[in-house]
């Protein structure tokens, strides 16, 4: 049951969505500008559109699809091009155009998938929440663990990221893939498997990248290059990774105690072997 439901004879639709990181944008189908109840203001729709949204009493999820033209209204060809919205919350809700409140009438909240980018327009999939209703569930058996390094939650690997996490700045690029900071002391692969995002510099409020080696001179490599050139200078966070294995957890953590892998069980080669005289 919804707490509220808009006035029908002014209702409108707002939409905001939440990144990962950086503001949130805030969107309405009213042909001006939204100033809620709360001061939070809602710019018009021109440049952007959104799907009809339908829902039923099935447990199927609902898609809907965010269309409009790239750089207007704060979603930008290089933020949708560079990821800053992968995984960006939304809240679709409506209200009354004569006394805006923000989120009044709730009507989904979701999140958003996959991004294309068609000439100057860019269309984004957004996915209800309840999708997660239809996700497959249930526990792997592998030699590695399978739980996320720094996770807190009941039965996670409870390494806190906080106290690791160390900052930076490059010092020398080699290539889009390749730079380095001559200042790091630490031993060849401590950040390997881990993330490095930047702080300041072009690519600064984007999601970090995988780090896929570390040397002890301090250059690092990544598997995926940032969307803008890394620049000489630039400020970086760097938290360190764990590869998943029995000895990682074991000599690099000292949390083999959390360790989530099943190194000692039998591979299928081994337990459908027949016995032999």
């Amino acid at each position: 049951m919804k707490p509220a439901v808009a006035d029908y004879q002014y209702r409108t639709m707002c939409l905001r969505i939440v990144p990962v990181s950086g503001p949130s944008i805030k969107l309405t189908h009213f042909p001006r500008a939204l100033t809620m109840s709360n001061a939070e203001v809602y710019l018009p729709h021109e440049g952007y559109d959104v799907t009809a949204y339908a829902a039923s009493s099935s447990l199927a999820p609902s898609v809907i699809d965010l269309t409009g033209i790239a750089d207007a209204n704060g979603i930008s060809r290089d933020k949708v091009a560079s990821g800053y919205f992968d995984g960006a919350r939304c809240y679709l809700f409506a209200t009354s155009w004569a006394a805006p409140v923000e989120d009044e009438e709730p009507i989904v909240a979701s999140l958003f998938g996959k991004a294309e980018l068609q000439d100057d327009r860019y269309r984004i999939e957004d996915m209800a929440l309840i999708d997660a209703l239809g996700q497959s569930v249930g526990e792997t058996y592998t030699p590695g663990c399978e739980k996320t390094f720094g996770g807190q939650e009941f039965a996670g690997y409870k390494v806190a990221l906080g106290p690791i996490t160390v900052a930076g700045t490059i010092t020398s690029v080699t290539s889009t893939l390749v730079f380095r900071d001559s200042a790091r002391a630490e031993a060849a692969d401590y950040f390997g498997a881990g993330s490095i995002r930047f702080t300041s510099g072009a690519n600064a409020g984007l999601r970090g990248k995988e780090i896929k080696r570390h040397e002890a001179d301090g250059t690092i490599e990544v598997f995926e290059s940032f969307h803008y050139a890394v620049q000489v200078g630039d400020a970086y966070e760097l938290i360190p990774g764990c590869r998943k294995r029995l000895e990682d957890c074991r000599d690099k953590w000292n949390n083999v105690i959390n360790f989530g892998g099943d190194s000692f069980v039998p591979t299928s080669s081994q337990y459908a072997q027949t016995g032999t005289k």
